[in-house]
């Protein structure tokens, strides 16, 4: 058993040597063989088997060692062409509008709008830049890009002037600043400015050409506030249009008025670089002139058709309506047919048979009407034509009708020396023929009775009636149609003696 290790021992010095011969075409220079340690020899065992086949065919035949030429490279696949390099991204526009929202002793507060023209790239967000007035040492207040279009620039000192400026960034870089118009006076506002524009001159104020304008608009701010007025974007005439201002309010006042005194006036007062604006529309107007033409389209029966157009000069106001006249050939005087009439278009009616007739229409706006009118150049004559009238015939209604009573007598009962009534209604076409009756005799004229009747009210009165009075009273109505009656029953009692009643 101890005499079987020896040759595996010999076998692995022997096969060092062969395997360097196998690496001798490498340029790397042959190392130096290490000692084998005696730890190794475990190692060499394992190694020891696969190396056996070639320890023997080296020990056969060492001089024929094969060295095998290392394998040629693989062909190259063919590379793709090379895409074009994307088209450089450009930056934003500048960010517009920059304004100081708000200021105190330490800090600044400002506001602006995004760019105009952002690009494909997008927008990443702003730096905020500030240099003392008077250096262009710029310095970027904030460390990361502020995504808001608000920043409050902080901590800083009081009474220092600063350039403040704003720049978008995207990936195609920075775009140009956008810079405040002047430096900024770190200190805080005792009372910012503000315009106190009275109610009535918050729309639209009118006035008549001529009128005196005294227009007093109060305002508030400390310290005190600098005011400046400007018309229509421009500079005030001070020949026309004078303005006095206090600590309190300020006042605009024109002498005498003129059309060209209308306009847009901008109230502005400033304190540091706070400042507020008010609008006032002022608005001159005057009398309209005349419409530009009027004619005659048509003429037919009664009726004549009217147009007219617009007046060239509307008293720098809307026309509210026109006025339409007309005038007898005949007379001459003019009368109004048409007022506050809104259209552009008339028709004329209900005139006579026989006249001529002239227009004229006026115009009217807020002020009022037109001072002059236009007159129609021809005239309408209204012609008389011949009518054969020829009426429908007519059959008269018969309205007869036998009598009838509507209300009937009702039974009565009456004192003796105690005069009573009877009464009752009828109608009837003609006119019926009313007799009374007692007991069936006629009645007649005799002067204790009293007989009237009335649009058919028929009443008889009995005068003062005695014992015999009582009985059965009848109303008989006739005409041609027939008759009708109606009775009815009367009772006559003696008074009650009171003193007989105690006896």
């Amino acid at each position: 058993m101890p005499a079987k290790p020896a040759p595996i021992k010999k076998a692995a010095k022997k096969e060092l040597p062969e395997k360097k011969v196998e690496k001798a075409p490498e340029p790397a220079p042959e190392p130096e063989p290490a000692p084998v340690e005696p730890e190794a020899a475990p190692a060499a065992v394992e190694e020891a088997p696969p190396a056996e086949t070639p320890a023997e065919g080296a020990a056969e035949a060492p001089a024929e060692v094969v060295v095998e030429a290392p394998p040629p490279p693989p062909p190259e696949e063919p590379k793709a062409p090379t895409p074009p390099p994307p088209p450089p991204k450009e930056p934003t526009s500048a960010p517009l509008d920059l304004f100081i929202e708000d200021k105190n002793d330490t800090s600044v507060s400002i506001i602006w709008s995004q760019p105009e023209t952002v690009g494909d790239s997008g927008l990443d967000g702003y730096l905020i830049e500030v240099c003392k007035d008077g250096t262009e040492d710029w310095k970027a207040m904030n460390e990361e890009l502020h995504k808001s279009t608000r920043y409050a620039i902080k901590n800083q000192t009081t009474g220092d002037k600063l350039k403040i400026r704003v720049v978008a960034v995207n990936p195609g870089g920075r775009s140009a600043p956008g810079v405040l118009p002047e430096a900024v006076l770190v200190k805080e506002v005792a009372d910012r400015p503000k315009v106190r524009m009275p109610r009535f001159l918050r729309q639209r104020y009118v006035a008549k050409v001529g009128d005196k304008i005294n227009l007093t608009i109060p305002f508030t701010g400390k310290p005190k506030p600098v005011v400046t007025w400007s018309k229509d974007g421009k500079a005030l005439d001070t020949k026309r249009v004078q303005v006095r201002s206090t600590e309190r309010d300020s006042i605009l006042f024109i002498r005498v008025s003129e059309r060209e005194d209308s306009g847009v006036y901008e109230m502005c007062v400033k304190v540091d670089d706070f400042e507020d604006k008010a609008t006032l529309i002022l608005q001159i107007v005057e009398l309209p002139g005349a419409p530009a033409t009027v004619k005659i389209v048509d003429t037919w029966g009664f009726n004549v058709a009217l147009e007219w157009t617009p007046p060239v000069d509307s008293g720098n106001t809307d026309i509210i309506g026109y006025t339409v006249q007309k005038a007898d050939k005949k007379t001459g005087d003019w009368f109004t047919v048409l007022d506050h009439y809104h259209r552009l278009n008339a028709t004329i009616s209900d005139l006579i048979m026989g006249n001529t007739y002239k227009f004229r229409v006026l115009s009217e706006n807020k002020v009022g009407m037109s001072e002059a009118a236009v007159v129609t150049k021809g005239e309408a004559k209204i012609l008389k034509t011949d009518i054969d009238y020829k009426p429908l015939p007519f059959t008269e209604h018969d309205y007869s009708e036998a009598p009838k009573f509507t209300v009937s007598l009702a039974d009565r009962a009456a004192t003796v020396g105690y005069s009573t009534k009877l009464l009752c209604s009828v109608r009837g076409s003609p006119k019926p023929k009313i007799e009374w009756l007692k007991n069936q005799m006629i009645i007649g004229d005799d002067p204790k009775y009293r007989q009237i009747c009335v649009q058919g009210i028929c009443t008889l009165e009995i005068r003062k009636p005695g014992n015999f009075d009582g009985g059965v009273y009848m109303c008989r109505a006739k005409n041609s149609c027939g008759e009708a009656t109606v009775h009815c029953k009367l009772e006559v009692k003696q008074p009650i003696n009171p003193d007989a009643e105690k006896k």
